[in-house]
């Protein structure tokens, strides 16, 4: 494959129905199989991937036996194809929320913390102007939420920037650490002892966040350093809810953040153990793509988040 121009794409003729073709291929990895999803014939689609590859002097899929797959060149289509549809997509949404009425439309990723009451407070704010703009919150780990940045399905995200992606192509605005507790019920054995150890806890069910996860790594860390074995009985699940539900109902033990800990933790049913150790994650922050313009309700968004964290660092206030 030669140097491409930058229009190579209109001189290839580059069409929305190749970008429909290389992520229904990439899905089935079958061009019969691909074309059907499309309603196209098989020979039609054969056509429309070989004239194309042709136009730009490389194979984009390798034939085999089994079907077919993307090799680099075809990785590099699938991944751009599906972060242009997505944009599309989002348009049409856009535009549909205009002409009912409203203000236009903001997709924002937020790992827990900050879904608590930095987004939340953001969001009543710029309600009070634009009360039309309808705004989705997705509340996931980084590890999920960056992809979706990157494909386009998200506007911005309140993250951070998981290991093995590139940060030259994000913006990061620093926000701030979270803080780590744990957290058990009222009537704990745990909660009247003094002075509370690791030994003692890890004695108990936990339920954690799932291994890879930041905060699991640094709870996981904390058992290794101080040479305690961990909980021989551990539930994996993303959901805190899940987590309160379990240490509602047995001795079972977890880990969250003080912010999640002081909205959802009610004093007469959940105790948060006074142990001695500080324990936080690395700071998150606010995370764009670096080429990216954002729509007015989504820089709206992103403004107002922006003077609410300045407003608390400026006051010493917990985010």
């Amino acid at each position: 494959m030669g140097v491409l121009a930058d229009d190579w794409f209109l001189r290839v003729r580059l069409k929305l129905r190749h970008l429909q073709l290389f992520l229904a291929l990439d899905e089935q990895r079958n061009l019969h199989r691909a074309a059907a999803q499309l309603g196209m014939s098989q020979p039609a689609a054969s056509k429309l991937l070989g004239d194309l590859e042709m136009q730009l002097g490389a194979r984009l899929f390798d034939r085999h036996a089994k079907g077919l797959t993307p090799n680099w060149y075809g990785e590099v289509m699938v991944r751009h194809a599906r972060t242009m549809l997505s944009e599309l997509r989002h348009t049409g949404e856009e535009l549909n929320a205009l002409r009912e009425g409203n203000a236009g439309m903001v997709a924002v990723g937020t790992v827990m913390a900050p879904a608590v009451t930095l987004l939340t407070s953001a969001i009543e704010r710029v309600h009070r102007d634009r009360p039309g703009l309808k705004i989705s919150v997705d509340v996931d780990v980084s590890k999920a939420l960056v992809p979706r940045l990157l494909e386009g399905e998200l506007d911005f995200a309140i993250t951070r920037i998981p290991a093995g992606f590139s940060t030259e192509r994000f913006v990061f605005e620093e926000i701030g650490e979270e803080d780590i507790c744990f957290v058990c019920r009222e009537g704990h054995p745990l909660t009247g002892r003094s002075p509370l150890t690791l030994v003692a806890m890890a004695a108990y069910p936990w339920s954690l966040q799932p291994p890879g996860s930041l905060m699991r790594q640094r709870v996981d860390s904390l058992f290794l350093y101080q040479g305690v074995a961990p909980p021989a009985q551990i539930v994996d699940t993303p959901d805190i809810l899940v987590s309160l539900a379990l240490i509602d109902k047995s001795d079972t033990i977890t880990a969250t953040t003080r912010e999640v800990a002081g909205l959802l933790c009610a004093p007469q049913r959940f105790r948060i153990l006074p142990f001695h150790e500080k324990l936080s994650v690395q700071p998150y922050g606010l995370v764009s793509l670096r080429d990216q313009r954002l729509s007015p309700g989504a820089g709206a968004l992103m403004s107002t988040l922006r003077d609410i964290i300045a407003h608390r660092k400026e006051s010493m206030m917990p985010l």
